[in-house]
């Protein structure tokens, strides 16, 4: 069996036939560029999600209040006062797992300054606060436990509610805005984070020392919520736990009864998004995978024509000393050539339509290697698995009946 010599003749019957082997490649190409784009908006998508979860703290763990029963009904959480000053003081002494803590309570109004104003909450939390979401400071400062303790009357704002008050661009440190007639001023600015991924802005914020939001704004004496952040991200369970323990002992809670708090955290949330981000993946690759299938088919059914077609060529070459497995490999690697040819142009068409979703709609795409193998591979067994019943059937050809095919 000369190699060579199969190839050149393989060659040379596609290229007597460009046009139906560029139509029957049409399947694979369309095929393994829906792949590779659907699998890379999907991670492009996955990664944006992580990024987003990373930038707001991937070791953020949050905790509510939990909803409760009375006279039969279910309460909401923002209903439930369990979670207390002394609870958070609780934490910030015992946890030995967790870096940073703030309480958080939050009072919604109108933000006024001189003739402008505009509707916003603000945000009472504590001084590590900015560590646990990861902000920065970008003019002035952030305040201090001092004004914690003495519930001070100052806020530090983000990007968009200085927009917003101080359209004039004027200095907005030093300025007082009132929110339901009490004054805060401005002491500090936050660096703009703009918008995540689901739309939300993060520069609309306001956050000022929680003691002056309890007090001043709410006159309350439970929080709404407590901000931590735990060592690492693969410490989170073990500072989950700690919380867990640490809040049940000063509830008093017995062993059978339920906690009367929730504990989350951005893991929880990262774990849940990658799992849908794969699913959804996955789904987008089986729908672009039946493109391969119809483009198997599609290789099949040409090879099943081309061998009617040049039966009598099969039995001249089988008259003059060629062996069934010489037909049966010479057909095969004609079925091969067209899938692998197909999938190097899907490829590089599959990366020009990634590079064009970036580039115009501003989509986050991430090629995956795997997935242009994989898609190549397929390539391959497409073209072997659907080329070798044809190539077998030509094999099996009779050179008499063959030479007297009309």
């Amino acid at each position: 069996m000369n190699w060579t010599n199969l190839f050149r003749i393989s060659l040379k019957a596609i290229a007597n036939n460009k046009t139906r082997a560029f139509l029957t490649m049409l399947g694979i190409i369309i095929g393994v560029a829906a792949v590779i784009t659907m699998i890379a908006i999907g991670q492009g998508a996955k990664q944006s999600i992580q990024k987003e979860i990373s930038s707001m703290g991937s070791n953020i763990i949050m905790i509510h209040p939990g909803g409760d029963r009375r006279g039969g009904v279910r309460l909401s959480a923002d209903e439930m006062q369990t979670l207390k000053t002394e609870d958070y003081e609780a934490l910030r002494n015992e946890c030995i797992y967790l870096t940073a803590l703030s309480p958080n309570v939050s009072a919604s109004g109108q933000l006024v300054s001189g003739n402008n104003n505009y509707p916003a909450s603000v945000n009472g939390v504590g001084t590590e606060y900015l560590d646990i979401r990861q902000l920065n400071i970008e003019d002035g400062e952030m305040f201090t436990e001092h004004d914690v303790r003495t519930s001070a009357k100052v806020c530090v704002i983000g990007k968009t509610i200085v927009d917003n008050l101080f359209p004039d661009g004027r200095d907005p440190i030093g300025e007082t805005i009132r929110i339901n007639q009490v004054p805060l001023r401005v002491i500090g600015i936050l660096e703009s984070k703009g918008y995540n991924s689901m739309g939300m802005d993060q520069d609309e914020i306001v956050l000022a020392p929680y003691t002056t939001v309890m007090k001043r704004l709410l006159a309350v004496t439970y929080l709404q919520g407590i901000f931590a952040s735990a060592i690492s991200e693969d410490m989170t369970s073990y500072a989950t736990d700690e919380i867990e323990d640490i809040l049940r002992r000063q509830h008093r809670l017995k062993e059978d009864e339920a906690d009367d708090f929730m504990i989350r955290s951005q893991q929880e949330l990262s774990e849940m998004m990658d799992t849908t981000t794969n699913i959804l993946t996955t789904l987008l690759a089986c729908i672009a995978g039946i493109s391969l299938l119809v483009g198997g088919i599609g290789i099949m059914n040409i090879m099943y024509v081309s061998v009617t077609e040049r039966t009598k060529e099969i039995g001249l070459r089988m008259s003059v000393g060629a062996r069934g497995v010489d037909i049966l490999m010479q057909f095969l690697i004609e079925a091969i050539l067209i899938s692998i040819t197909g999938g190097i142009i899907g490829i590089i068409i599959g990366g020009t339509i990634c590079a064009c979703i970036n580039w115009l709609a501003n989509w986050p795409v991430a090629i995956q290697t795997w997935s242009v193998v994989l898609s190549f591979a397929v390539c391959t067994v497409t073209g072997v698995f659907f080329g070798w019943y044809p190539a077998k059937k030509a094999a099996a050809l009779d050179p008499i009946d063959a030479l007297r095919y009309e």
